[in-house]
């Protein structure tokens, strides 16, 4: 990871797998010159679930937040790239699928807040805890794409 590239954790939720989308939304990050650097499907466990939405914890979604994010495998990933956490935030769209623009993942394929397709770390400090959730530094890789060259100006 060179010193401009940043990492941030993404989800693919329970309702983008059951729907088919996980190639989709695969696709939009690879799209964007995005790196894939730690990939899994994971039946999320009701202890990974509390820690990562640790912040909600205590508002009156949390309960069905957790039972949904358990209710069927999701898709863990760890994204590299110049800006990840912030492309990635541009790809998947404003929270409240009814305020995505069309042409991000939540603007063209859901619906309502609960089912919203994917989840995605909003900063560096968020990264640094979630994606330890799913994974231990070991599966994180470091590997060069050759398209790195065409897509950084350097």
């Amino acid at each position: 990871m060179t010193q401009t590239n940043e990492r941030t954790f993404l989800l693919i939720k329970p309702d983008a797998v059951q729907r088919g989308f996980i190639g989709k939304v695969i696709s939009r990050i690879e799209e964007k010159g995005l790196k894939i650097v730690a990939l899994k499907m994971v039946q999320v466990t009701p202890e990974q679930a509390a820690r990562q939405y640790a912040c909600h914890k205590g508002r009156p979604f949390y309960d069905s937040l957790v039972q949904f994010i358990c209710s069927s495998p999701s898709v863990a990933m760890v994204i590299e790239g110049r800006n990840a956490i912030a492309l990635c935030r541009k790809l998947m769209g404003a929270t409240d699928p009814t305020e995505s623009l069309p042409g991000t993942i939540r603007g063209d394929f859901s619906l309502d807040v609960k089912h919203n397709l994917i989840h995605g770390s909003d900063s560096a400090e968020s990264f640094a805890q979630e994606f330890t959730v799913y994974f231990s530094n070991e599966e994180i890789l470091n590997y060069h794409l050759d398209l790195e060259r065409w897509i950084y100006y350097s």
